[in-house]
């Protein structure tokens, strides 16, 4: 088969990525795509570790309530059984094909304990390198039977007849590329790297959801950006995360004068749900204060966390002081294209999984580590789903428009650097929200919609970067829109001018839908 054609194209490079074309390739040809290198993304990053109920003192039930209370009551609930109830099972399924997690000293694997949750049952490896370890054990299993095509940015994704069939991609040369297949996965993450402070990858900025809306997928729930409470802070800068397995072993929050900052603020204190532990910490810094997270309590703290523990060395932050500087970051996207439990979007021949799908599963606050059981999950659901649709001949390429290079640019304002981006939306849709300030991020992002509404023209004008940019400066515009349109309080969503929940916006979604361009 020519390398140009394929069965699934996969986009994203994560576990979602990952486990999906794993499960796929046994039976069918498989193209992964990612704009970086295949190590750059967010599992990779991931120190938390999996939440599942394998204990024979947890339930999946007990699970399944924790992940609803945590998410405000907006999650889909079907979505939450499938995940909690399987989860156990197919984590099992890994750990037999030979996935090694962290045992105890009678060889029982270890379970900790984590914000919001009910039992002790998150399990990890190599400590805080949970991620890293896990993508390096399915790496080594994908390595013979999956292509990864590395340094290669999708741009556009190739629609017809209501349906897509293909993707364009630029290299790090600058060359554009034609890709064929009848299932196209978007396995990309969410957007993060969107806000100045966050835990994600740089790559993993919103753009692909942003080329979904285009192509005409709907998204959702665009407003629920999760905050993560603890993102270590020097030197003004965020430079990594603190995982919260610290404070789920005796870790506790301070503030300048050593006082604690989650007393009195919910009964689980420290291990509140993240939305509730990054305001308060974001109340202390507004008024000027510093806030630490104090590790006193928790024992063998170098060798129960290595990641965290070399991260401090390297940026001159004393362990033995017990302190560590923190700020809240952009964390988890609970938003994102909207799909089905099997990863069908509104789009034919369009799947997404992982965090750049949304089914509802995490409502309006995800829970501490369902991340990672989320792509263990869904990523098989999705594989059972395609193998079991009968075979679809691929559409026939349609001869691509070339367009040559499309002078409007020179009459547009310039495209403001990422860094203004990133300030902009921490500033005005981050942690605390108001009408005035997101109506004035979407003025201030609405300079730029020219360049957007005119994407397909542009595109042969503009390099992958610029690209990125208009695509992130999109994605910014419709959170805006919905952070605006949510008047209520809800899960990771604040509202500082409508600062209640609201029941009459349970259950109720913001959907998003590109009407689509003729073009001539």
């Amino acid at each position: 088969m020519s390398p140009h054609y394929g069965d699934v194209i996969v986009v994203g490079s994560g576990l979602s990525a990952l486990l999906t074309a794993k499960h796929l390739s046994k039976h069918m040809n498989v193209m992964v795509f990612t704009k970086s290198d295949k190590y750059e993304n967010n599992s990779f990053l991931a120190q938390g570790g999996v939440a599942s109920a394998i204990a024979d003192t947890d339930t999946w039930q007990e699970h399944f309530h924790d992940t609803i209370l945590a998410g405000c009551n907006h999650n889909q609930q079907d979505s939450v059984e499938l995940l909690t109830k399987l989860g156990p099972g197919l984590l099992q399924e890994l750990i037999d094909e030979g996935l090694n997690f962290d045992k105890d000293e009678q060889g029982r694997i270890s379970l900790g304990m984590e914000g919001a949750h009910s039992h002790r049952r998150i399990l990890h490896a190599g400590g805080d390198q949970t991620g890293r370890r896990i993508m390096q054990w399915l790496h080594s299993q994908v390595s013979h039977s999956v292509h990864v095509v590395e340094q290669e940015t999708v741009v556009n994704i190739l629609t017809r007849e209501d349906r897509c069939y293909g993707i364009k991609t630029v290299n790090r040369f600058e060359e554009r590329k034609t890709y064929y297949a009848s299932h196209i996965i978007f396995a990309t993450g969410g957007a993060g790297a969107m806000y100045s402070y966050t835990s994600n990858d740089p790559s993993v900025n919103g753009m692909a959801l942003a080329l979904a809306y285009q192509a005409g997928a709907i998204l959702t729930d665009l407003e629920f950006m999760q905050f993560h409470p603890t993102m270590l802070h020097v030197n003004n800068l965020v430079v990594g995360l603190v995982s919260e397995a610290v404070r789920g072993e005796g870790a506790f929050l301070v503030n300048g004068h050593g006082k604690r900052i989650m007393q009195g603020i919910h009964p689980q204190e420290d291990l509140a749900p993240r939305d509730i532990v990054s305001r308060a910490i974001f109340h202390e810094l507004e008024q000027g204060g510093k806030v630490f997270l104090n590790i006193e309590n928790v024992m063998n703290f170098e060798e129960r966390f290595p990641t965290i523990s070399n991260m401090c060395r390297k940026h001159g932050i004393s362990i033995e002081k017990k302190l560590l500087p923190v700020v809240p970051g952009a964390h988890f996207f609970m938003g994102g294209i909207k799909t089905d439990a099997n990863g069908e979007t509104s789009l034919k021949g369009l799947y997404a999984v992982g965090e750049a799908a949304c089914n509802g599963v995490h409502g309006a606050n995800r829970l501490a580590s369902n991340s990672l059981l989320e792509a263990i999950v869904f990523s098989k659901l999705l594989a059972e789903h395609i193998l079991m649709k009968p075979k679809e001949n691929l559409l026939e390429p349609k001869e691509e428009r070339t367009s040559t290079h499309y002078e409007c640019t020179k009459t547009l304002c310039p495209l403001p650097a990422k860094r203004e981006l990133q300030a902009m939306m921490m500033k005005q849709a981050g942690i605390v929200r108001h009408a005035d300030g997101l109506q004035e991020l979407k003025r201030w992002l609405g300079a730029y919609e020219p360049y957007w509404q005119e994407l397909d023209r542009l595109e042969m004008s503009l390099s992958a970067e610029e690209i990125e940019r208009i695509l992130m400066l999109q994605i910014g515009h419709l959170i805006a829109s919905a952070a605006l349109k949510r008047e209520e309080s809800r899960g990771a969503h604040f509202r500082a001018d409508f600062p209640e929940l609201k029941e009459g916006w349970l259950q109720k979604r913001i959907d998003h839908q590109e009407k689509i361009k003729l073009l001539v």
